[in-house]
């Protein structure tokens, strides 16, 4: 086995591969930026190499730094893990001719595979079923238009060497055509060095279900079964699972074939992902497929058993499969929610700055459920603006599809994230939606229930009735302590209220409660009542109380009069009153905030790419303003409503903060 591999790769991926190289008692070497000198995948491996500045095109895909870093540490071996240059062929012909190991498939595979055009060609010529579309190469905006036309609305703009929605846009007229195209050929150049666009029909009603492959180079390919992953945000996958609850075995069997019948039509050595849409109708049309380890292969491994890494490590040093088709179980069900740096109450923007505070859930695995996370950031480290924004992948297995959805509820209260915008409240939003639950998705769920982007959640009464009922007895705890610290205690005697008032989300609950040594029994004004038990003590941040013997986590934070509580996705001010002050609490005025209708606000920190109005243009609703980029994506950023430009205080190539204004509008 080999002694020693380079990981060329950062981040979380960084950290898994190293994991596992690890068990196998593997030497590992790290590469990492400026950015990343005190990354979690440089302390984790046995060494690390410098590579450049912070910009990936200025280090992590620079061939020629890569090979210096692989000579100077005499590594033998190399895992690219995903994104970067784990699907350019040019990286593994280097290797290849300076001896050493990729893991991963051969060069003529990424080639052919890596290219959606030609890779679409050989699904075709062995039997794959394929989207119609138009694969030849597009040269120009109106040529888009004129394909689109023929293709017919909807469809979808997609660069060639594309991935994790990078360049890829869905148009559903001649305009969004003309303007998808460019957006998607500039995405493409500057992610990939590639501009190359083409188009195909968008699928109305689709599910996007892919399938593991794994292969050796002596000829054998199996299938591990499938991932949905459906919970998608502009083409980004959010939220992943495994099995499909939609799939039935028939269909299932014949995507497993179709998609081992491609993998030897290339010659595939390694783990590989064939890439499907799905329509009602069970009916499937190949999409691409992605010669490398997936983001989303944890919930593979998590209903298989199966170490993918370890099995591309062992099929790269030469060794053949030592399981077939038929010691391939599935068991139980696996979950995986994506937790990225970016903001869902401002549009899932791009978020930067330091974690303040970052405690996942313990990693733990019993007969009835698995927690794992894969993350490659620690507390007070930096999310930087160079790199994706995904910081870990939080996992979790039941013994069916309920179990996990419910292990993940709770691993998702659990997860505690201070210091930037991330997206664990709407994650744990959607683990509640009727509609996931039901296990009735689409490409579209987010677009369809999220139309105006994510609010918040809104709880049912039972469920603000058991955070009131918590938050009662958490208050009466700190004001027996503050009643001790200050040396208000006579003779251990409480003089802590039992009559209390609890606000939250616009409703008011009247309680009363009664403690023993065992908890506390809080009591409504209609007759119903709650039995909480925690070892909650003030000053915690996370609480794990008993409603009635169920499990409730919440997130605490002190505020005035109470206390800042989330949980299931909802960001709670609850305040805890004196019926007296409740009372008086009523006439308090609220506070309006300020007016920024006329106002266009950097929503993200970003460079401008391009501003498209002077002052003095009359602009329409839903127009183009100017473009911003971060964290490699393009964002458009459009009039809310017909105005006229009264002052720009941005231009290209500036680069701004969250909030700074971008442009003034005529009252």
């Amino acid at each position: 086995m080999f002694k020693k591999i380079l990981i060329a790769n950062r981040g979380e991926i960084a950290c898994r591969v190293i994991k596992t190289a690890r068990a196998m008692g593997i030497k590992t070497v790290a590469i990492y930026s400026d950015a990343d000198r005190n990354a979690l995948h440089v302390k984790m491996a046995d060494e690390a190499v410098h590579i450049g500045p912070p910009p990936a095109n200025q280090s992590y895909i620079v061939i020629d730094k890569v090979m210096d870093a692989i000579k100077q540490t005499g590594a033998e071996a190399v895992h690219p893990g995903y994104g970067f240059l784990s699907e350019n062929k040019l990286f593994a012909e280097a290797l290849e001719a300076a001896g050493v190991v990729f893991i991963g498939p051969p060069a003529g595979a990424i080639e052919s595979m890596g290219d959606k055009i030609t890779s679409k060609k050989i699904a075709q010529e062995a039997n794959v079923s394929t989207v119609p579309g138009y694969m030849g190469l597009i040269e120009d905006a109106e040529e888009a238009v004129q394909i689109s036309n023929k293709v017919g609305y909807p469809v979808m703009i997609k660069a060639s060497a594309g991935g994790g929605g990078k360049g890829m846009r869905i148009a559903w007229n001649d305009q969004e055509a003309r303007e998808g195209f460019q957006s998607s050929k500039n995405e493409a150049a500057n992610s990939f060095g590639d501009d190359r666009i083409f188009i195909e029909k968008f699928v109305t009603q689709p599910r996007h279900i892919e399938i593991q492959v794994l292969a050796d180079s002596h000829g054998n390919c199996i299938y591990l079964g499938e991932r949905e992953c459906s919970i998608q945000r502009r083409n980004q996958k959010v939220i992943e699972e495994a099995p499909s609850p939609f799939l039935d075995e028939a269909t299932r069997k014949a995507m497993g074939e179709q998609s081992c019948a491609l993998a030897k039509a290339v010659g595939y050595a390694s783990a590989g992902t064939v890439e499907f849409i799905v329509d009602g109708d069970r009916n499937f049309y190949f999409l691409e497929m992605n010669t490398r380890l997936q983001v989303e292969h944890p919930v593979t491994e998590l209903i298989t058993g199966v170490d993918l890494v370890e099995q591309m490590i062992r099929v790269a040093y030469g060794e053949k499969l030592t399981m077939t088709q038929d010691d391939v179980t599935l068991t139980g069900w696996a979950m995986e929610s994506r937790l990225y740096a970016e903001d869902p109450y401002r549009g899932f923007l791009p978020s930067i700055g330091r974690l303040t505070r970052y405690r996942p859930p313990a990693e733990e695995t019993t007969s009835q459920g698995v927690v794992r996370n894969d993350t490659g950031v620690y507390e007070g480290g930096e999310i930087s603006m160079f790199y994706d924004p995904m910081i870990a992948k939080l996992c979790t297995w039941g013994p069916d599809r309920a179990a996990a959805i419910e292990n993940m509820r709770v691993a998702l209260d659990s997860f505690e994230v201070e210091g930037i915008g991330h997206n664990l409240p709407f994650c744990a939003a959607v683990m509640d939606h009727p509609r996931f639950v039901s296990g009735n998705i689409t490409t579209a769920f987010i677009e369809e229930e999220y139309p105006e982007g994510f609010e918040g959640v809104s709880l049912a009464d039972d469920a603000l009735r058991a955070i009131a009922a918590a938050a009662a007895a958490m208050h009466r705890v700190a004001e027996i302590r503050r009643s001790r610290v200050s040396g208000r205690m006579d003779n251990h005697e409480r003089k802590v209220g039992t009559d209390w008032v609890v606000s939250l989300q616009g409703q008011d609950y009247p309680v009363s409660i009664a403690a023993d040594r065992e908890g506390a029994t809080v009591s409504f004004e209609d007759g119903s009542a709650h039995r909480i038990a925690s070892d909650w003590t003030p000053g915690d941040q996370l609480a794990t109380v008993s409603v009635d013997g169920a499990k409730l986590v919440l997130k605490v934070g002190k505020i005035s009069g109470g206390f800042r509580i989330r949980s299931r996705g909802a960001d709670l001010k609850v305040h805890v009153r004196s019926p007296r002050q409740a009372e008086l609490a009523q006439l308090m005025p609220e506070k309006v905030a300020p007016d920024t209708s006329k106002l266009l606000l950097c929503p993200m920190p970003g460079l401008i790419v391009k501003v498209d109005v002077s002052v003095g243009d009359e602009v329409q609703e839903g127009q183009a303003l100017c473009t911003v980029e971060a964290m490699k994506m393009e964002n458009i950023l459009r009039a809310e409503r017909k105005g006229v430009v009264a002052k720009i205080n941005a231009s290209a190539g500036d680069s701004l903060a969250v909030d700074e204004i971008i442009m003034e509008f005529e009252g």
